[in-house]
């Protein structure tokens, strides 16, 4: 692998998927924002490998076909060097089809999700299950005292691996499971599911259904009582956008447990936040759990595998970004871990208090602990 900066003698050619239309918009508007912010500002400090950087983004329109076909559109017809996006882990799977089991092309997901992706070509730059279940659950029965959990989720493969995560963690911290039910991503009534919740004593409700079903979910459980009675709420995406989704008051007391909420405090976190507003005013947020700290770290840890490649090759630029590392980010800085393709970096367990969204407490930094990608599949990168 060479360090010296050779130029590849043509610009540099980067994918970005977005939903900027549909249900999940109002998080894919500000990735494509981050994405823009990015790409600017490498520009505008010289390039990389001596080269401007191109950005091109599709709309996903929060549907799998609109995913894989921008991402089939991007690599064949764009011929990108790689691909950043997605939000929900069944468009992260038909990005995938397209751009990497079909175009063999290297694509960085920056969403928080289910863990287990294990492909040479698949870097992740959100949080896993190790970041936010293993220290939330743990720590909310301790404060709490609660330990009867109920998972109302969505119909789709991120809900159900979490949920197996979140029955392992409650039930080694002397918890249960009182009720698990799935119910379609469209869904609107959700009394049975809420009656079994009310009647079934549940304590903590980890909530793993996701908009635009989750609007109506959280009014019908808050018309139900369920916070008066004491009830606890959980949702480990929630974050500022979110807020903007409901009134507040139906989501007073919510924990999540992401990689940066707004109000971080270190120097680069508030300068970055800062430089977001002034350029992009309004409600798509530069926030943690859709995704924005996870574009911004993949965008910056593939800069730096470039950088040290001295290359676009794409097995080299892949070498290098197993070890990539930035000294700053949202959230802190970031590094990958070598074999498995998931960022060790600052986790923190946020709240819904006063009808904002703060951090309760800094749970420094966390490894994924995913598994290590086969060495003998790089070979056929």
């Amino acid at each position: 692998m060479g360090t010296s900066t050779t130029s590849p003698g043509r610009p540099i050619k980067v994918g970005a998927i977005n939903d900027l239309t549909g249900p999940m918009s109002f998080m894919g508007i500000a990735d494509a924002n981050v994405a823009r912010m990015v790409v600017d500002d490498i520009n505008a400090a010289g390039g990389l490998l001596g080269q401007p950087i191109e950005l091109h983004i599709e709309d996903s329109e929060t549907t799998e076909e609109a995913a894989e076909a921008a991402a089939a559109k991007l690599v064949q017809d764009v011929q990108v060097d790689v691909i950043f996006g997605g939000i929900l882990s069944s468009t992260r799977q038909a990005i995938k089809a397209a751009a990497v089991t079909e175009g063999r092309t290297l694509y960085v997901y920056p969403e928080q999700y289910e863990g287990q992706e294990c492909d040479p070509l698949i870097f992740c730059t959100g949080p896993v299950p190790a970041q936010q279940v293993d220290p939330l659950i743990p720590w909310l029965i301790e404060t709490t005292g609660a330990k009867r959990f109920a998972l109302p989720s969505a119909d789709y493969i991120w809900p159900r691996i979490m949920n197996e995560k979140v029955r392992q963690i409650v039930t080694a911290a002397g918890g249960e499971i009182v009720e698990e039910d799935y119910y379609p991503l469209d869904h609107t009534d959700y009394g049975d599911a809420i009656e079994k919740i009310m009647s079934g004593g549940a304590e903590v409700v980890f909530n793993t259904i996701v908009p635009p079903a989750v609007v109506p979910f959280f009014q019908q459980l808050h018309d139900a009582g369920f916070g008066r009675r004491g009830g606890h709420l959980v949702c480990t995406y929630f974050d500022e956008n979110c807020l903007n989704l409901v009134p507040a008051e139906q989501v007073e007391g919510l924990y999540s447990c992401l990689d940066y909420y707004r109000d971080a405090q270190d120097p680069f976190s508030r300068e970055l936040l800062d430089r977001y507003d002034s350029r992009y005013p309004g409600g798509a947020m530069f926030t943690g759990g859709g995704a924005c700290s996870g574009m911004y770290r993949g965008m910056r840890l593939w800069e730096a595998a470039v950088r040290e490649a001295g290359s676009l090759e794409q097995g080299e630029v892949i070498d290098a970004l197993d070890h990539a590392k930035i000294a700053v980010g949202p959230g802190g800085p970031a590094e990958m871990v070598p074999g498995q393709h998931h960022v060790r970096m600052n986790m923190f367990i946020g709240q819904v208090q006063g009808g904002a969204v703060g951090t309760i407490k800094q749970l420094g930094v966390i490894d994924p602990d995913e598994q290590t990608v086969p060495a003998a599949s790089l070979a056929r990168v």
